[in-house]
């Protein structure tokens, strides 16, 4: 049976983030994660994962300036103490409620310099990281929705990964973003498998519900469970409608 959390980012982000873990529970989702949990207290956080019996899988460190277009400080060049404080903010949080993956957010940027930053503030985010049993997560977004994101296809993901070569950093696989920008999507799942460490989904091109688009989600769930990956696979998605009445597709999946 495939597995699902709900990311709580998109889904029932009109509730306060402890009253969307319930409703996660309350529909039937395996694990959470969300985007950027800061707001909330941390005590009550971790007191609505207990009371549900749900894991946080992720956290994302914090983009930065967002009213001037920032999407993530840790490849920007000359922003390493901004980029760090973030990466020690999201490890505090993500210790404090048990989470277990970090998404460390590069921003929008490009060039050797930009690779060089990245690389070094992620040996420091993994070698803290370490200390708290969490993983860092890095994820190629697709320049549609991120246009200038410094990661955008898992082969520069890889590389990057394979550079550092610490045993707690990993891929997050988006199916929506991966299929946009490279296609291939299951083949791909299936060569990266070692290296992944987070599978999102969302349809193709509307970023919705994955009952629907261009993305056949039967045979991607069906391959993910042929490779043995276990982890809920994270829902993140978008729609007009209200949460609850969007979930008609965990049917056709469980």
């Amino acid at each position: 049976m495939t597995k699902f959390s709900a990311n709580l980012g998109f889904l029932w982000n009109d509730l306060p983030l402890p009253d969307a873990i319930r409703a996660a529970k309350h529909a039937g989702f395996h694990a959470v994660e969300c985007h950027w949990p800061y707001e909330f207290d941390a005590n009550e956080v971790r007191s609505a994962l207990q009371e549900t019996e749900l894991k946080m899988l992720g956290i994302n460190t914090v983009r930065g300036d967002v009213e001037a277009g920032e999407n993530g400080l840790t490849a920007l060049s000359g922003r390493e103490s901004e980029a760090r404080a973030a990466i020690d903010q999201s490890i505090d949080y993500a210790a404090a409620i048990n989470a277990c993956n970090i998404h460390v957010m590069a921003g929008n940027t490009s060039g050797d310099e930009a690779r060089i930053t990245f690389i070094e503030n992620l040996e420091y985010a993994c070698e803290k990281a370490k200390n708290y049993g969490l993983t860092i997560l890095i994820e190629p977004l697709n320049h549609f929705n991120a246009s200038g994101y410094f990661l955008s296809n898992t082969e520069q993901a890889k590389e990057i990964i394979q550079t550092v070569k610490a045993v707690n950093l990993k891929l997050m696989f988006d199916c929506y973003h991966v299929h946009i920008m490279e296609g291939e999507v299951v083949k791909r799942l299936q060569n990266l498998q070692p290296i992944i460490g987070h599978i999102q989904f969302a349809s193709v091109p509307d970023r919705g519900t994955p009952d629907h688009g261009e993305l056949d989600y039967y045979h991607v769930f069906k391959a993910i469970t042929d490779m043995g990956y276990k982890t809920p696979l994270g829902a993140e998605y978008k729609s007009e409608l209200a949460t609850d009445e969007t979930l008609g597709w965990m049917k056709l999946f469980t």
